[in-house]
């Protein structure tokens, strides 16, 4: 089985960003994925005192479809972030500074519009990550499971509108549920894999047109008797992993 493409997710609901490689490290998410958040104006998120919250607490696909017209870039160096809004001129806040990190909230919840909820906040929290599971991990695709879906639904599905990090081909449709609870080398990286990841409205949302235009969770429901797509793996030796790179169970090295 072999990586075929690598993304992280600096701000949790906002666009992907393609890696050629990355170092993982134990315990850990990738460098910078999901390491910040808009947390809508009624969510009791606490920087100072971070917990893991449910995704409806921020701004997400889930609820805010309009999110998929935005394309933000980060720059962990200078802790710019950079974002794209249709028809309109690049915004760039400050993501160090309370006054930058207001700007961006401000900015996002004007694109939002009715969809913010209160007065939203631009959050981070050191060593904290929006995960949608409470352990930081590493998401996982068999590309051959999404193709056995599209063939159900009859249609091309994008594959980040599953927004996982690794991407991988070679494999057999679900195989990747035989993995559950094993070790896995990914790259240069041990990792295990701990859970399926069950799909939700988010998926609905085409990450082209931000249109709802397909119902995933409802295919893999009427079509595999599940609503799983991917799983999720624990970082428990670092290293660097790179497009190309092998996938493999322990038990078959």
């Amino acid at each position: 089985m072999r990586v075929e493409t690598i993304y992280r997710y600096p701000v949790k609901g906002l666009s992907a960003e393609a890696m050629e490689e990355v170092t993982l490290t134990p315990g850990e998410t990738l460098p910078h994925d999901r390491r910040f958040a808009l947390a809508q104006g009624d969510a009791p998120f606490n920087s100072a005192a971070p917990g893991w919250m449910q995704k409806r607490h921020f701004g997400c696909l889930m609820a805010n479809a309009r999110l998929a017209h935005l394309h933000s870039a980060f720059d962990p160096r200078s802790g710019m972030l950079v974002i794209r809004a249709p028809e309109a001129a690049p915004f760039a806040g400050d993501t160090r500074t309370a006054e930058g990190r207001a700007a961006i909230a401000g900015f996002l919840a004007g694109f939002l519009g009715d969809e913010a909820r209160g007065e939203p906040r631009f959050v981070e929290a050191p060593g904290h990550a929006f995960t949608d599971v409470a352990k930081k991990c590493v998401s996982i695709i068999g590309l051959a499971s999404l193709a056995a879906l599209e063939a159900k639904m009859g249609m091309a599905l994008d594959p980040l509108r599953f927004r996982a990090n690794v991407y991988f081909s070679g494999g057999l449709p679900w195989g990747e549920f035989d993995l559950l609870g094993e070790e896995i080398m990914l790259g240069g990286a041990r990792l295990k894999v701990f859970k399926r990841i069950v799909r939700c409205a988010a998926t609905e949302v085409n990450p082209v047109t931000a249109e709802r235009d397909a119902r995933p969770p409802q295919a893999l429901r009427e079509h595999f008797g599940h609503i799983d797509l991917g799983v999720y793996a624990e970082v428990l030796d670092g290293g660097r992993v790179a497009v190309g790179d092998a996938l493999e169970p322990l038990r078959l090295i």
